[in-house]
């Protein structure tokens, strides 16, 4: 990346003067007076941020950071990359050399002798219990510049918080829900049992263990058996871990840093091979320009009441249309929703759709076709959930996905940071011996089964925000992607 040459920023320094406080002018504050105790306070919260970055609860599990990480003998990481990510824009005015002294404050990381590259002190160590640590909350409202670090200080007032993870749907948009990661079962324990309970607002927040979420989520979809236990394992697993994968021999300092040309990972979406690319997230995407618009494709439902039975739209579609789940965009508690099919739809089945799906939730429903715009935005959205499906799968077979189909404990592989889906790739099994999924997945097309459609909901997983640069790619496969685009319900966002 070119280097954007700018006059330097005034670096403040932090000194007594006969036991007043100082003034000190900065650039970045439109030549605002600061004192010793505010520029101090700033770089106490820029060290945090850093600090943040290089944590057991972070480091391991972001992609970007742990190539960063591990591409260096040393695991030296440039103070002038970290200070270029998004939560750092408030520091990264003041120049490295602010961004050093503020390092130089903490007893976790240290400087190198240049004062351009930072480190942790110690080697990361796997966290425990972060899935039990973890909590649900709902409730804050609309999301706005200041929205992170609020809840973190929110949080804060509780215990020490090693991770709040704002929770976005697939449009990225901020579902007024975070899952909280603390520091200990103590601080669990007082924030759930707080009285009186947890605000935000003057409102008072949907609270749980993220646990009970995952169990909430598996009662609503009424889901059971391997079903259900292969939800629990999404739920739990980091879509990218660097521990996982070390086990597998697959994210070793040595071999992260020397990560060899990746092949391309094409969707095969609506009869259309569309390359998949990764972006700055390590999340596979799609350029919008290559997305066709098929026309007829789509239905919509409305009068559900404000809920949905997966089943009772699955169902009769599956038995029709060759047995392929339709995708199904619906959001608990509106009144209707978008069902889509994996060819044009025919005068036949539109008929055959209105007559045997009358009722949803014990509600009278109408069927209707979408406008042209609504259609061409779903279909948008139908290919970029299965685009990353799709390139997260791709990734999994590299750790040895085997023919049978998910292996995997409880890993997911593919994203750095948000968006793999499915423990793919060594471990148990589930469904590995499911002969008629395998069968359905060889035929192609975008539907390949009801248990990989429940797969690949949306669990609002970590979302770390954009990086400074792009994360170098880490996918590879040797093989054409067939995938479907999954369920993109959420019940209980």
């Amino acid at each position: 990346m070119a280097e954007v040459l700018a006059e330097k920023p005034a670096t403040p320094s932090i000194a007594a003067n006969n036991g007043e406080s100082s003034t000190i002018v900065t650039k970045d504050s439109g030549d605002a007076v600061m004192d010793d105790a505010q520029v101090l306070e700033k770089m106490q919260k820029a060290m945090k941020q850093i600090e943040f970055y290089f944590a057991d609860a972070n480091l391991p599990y972001d992609k970007f950071m742990w190539t960063l990480y591990s591409k260096d003998p040393e695991h030296w990481i440039s103070i002038q990359t970290v200070g270029s990510f998004k939560r750092m824009r408030d520091y990264s005015s003041e120049g490295v050399e602010w961004l050093a002294k503020a390092l130089k404050l903490s007893d976790f990381l240290e400087v190198d002798e240049t004062g351009t590259k930072v480190r942790r002190l110690t080697e990361p160590q796997e966290p425990k219990n972060q899935f039990e640590r973890s909590i649900y909350a709902k409730g804050f409202g609309d999301e706005e510049p200041t929205l992170q670090g609020r809840l973190e200080e929110f949080f804060s007032q509780y215990g020490n918080v090693a991770a709040v993870r704002m929770r976005r749907d697939e449009a990225k948009k901020f579902k007024s829900s975070v899952f909280t990661e603390f520091s200990d079962f103590e601080t669990v324990d007082k924030f759930l049992k707080a009285d009186p309970k947890p605000t935000w607002e003057g409102k008072e927040l949907l609270i749980m263990t993220k646990e009970e979420y995952c169990e909430m989520k598996i009662k609503e979809k009424g889901l059971t058996g391997k079903s259900a236990n292969h939800r629990r394992d999404l739920m739990s697993a980091k879509k990218f871990d660097a521990f996982r994968d070390m086990g597998k021999g697959k994210a070793s300092p040595q071999k992260a840093g020397n990560a060899e040309e990746k092949k391309d990972v094409f969707l095969e979406f609506l009869g259309h091979k569309i390359l998949i690319k990764q972006n700055e997230e390590g999340t596979g995407v799609i350029d919008e320009k290559d997305i066709p618009f098929v026309k007829g494709v789509t239905l919509k439902f409305d009068g559900c009441g404000g809920d949905v039975a997966w089943g009772e739209i699955k169902d009769p579609i599956k038995a029709r249309f060759d047995g392929k789940a339709p995708y199904i965009k619906y959001a608990r508690g509106e009144n209707s929703g978008l069902v889509g099919f994996y060819k044009p739809l025919s005068e036949e089945d539109i008929e055959y759709v209105k007559t045997t799906i009358k009722k949803i939730n014990n509600h009278d429903v109408t069927w209707s076709i979408p406008t042209e715009d609504e259609e061409k935005q779903f279909e948008t959205e139908r290919a970029q959930a299965a685009a990353r499906n799709a390139f997260n799968q791709s990734g999994s077979r590299d750790g040895g996905r085997g023919r049978g189909g998910r292996g995997g404990g409880r890993g997911r592989g593919g994203r750095g940071g948000r968006g793999g889906r499915g423990g793919r790739g060594g471990g148990k099994s589930y469904g590995g011996g499911n002969r008629n999924a395998e069968a359905k997945e060889k035929a192609g097309g975008e539907e390949v089964g009801e248990k990989r459609k429940r797969a690949v909901e949306p669990d609002g997983g970590p979302d770390t925000g954009v990086r400074g640069k792009n994360a170098p790619p880490a996918i590879q496969s040797a093989k054409k992607v067939k995938t479907d685009d999954g369920a993109a319900g959420t019940a209980a966002s």
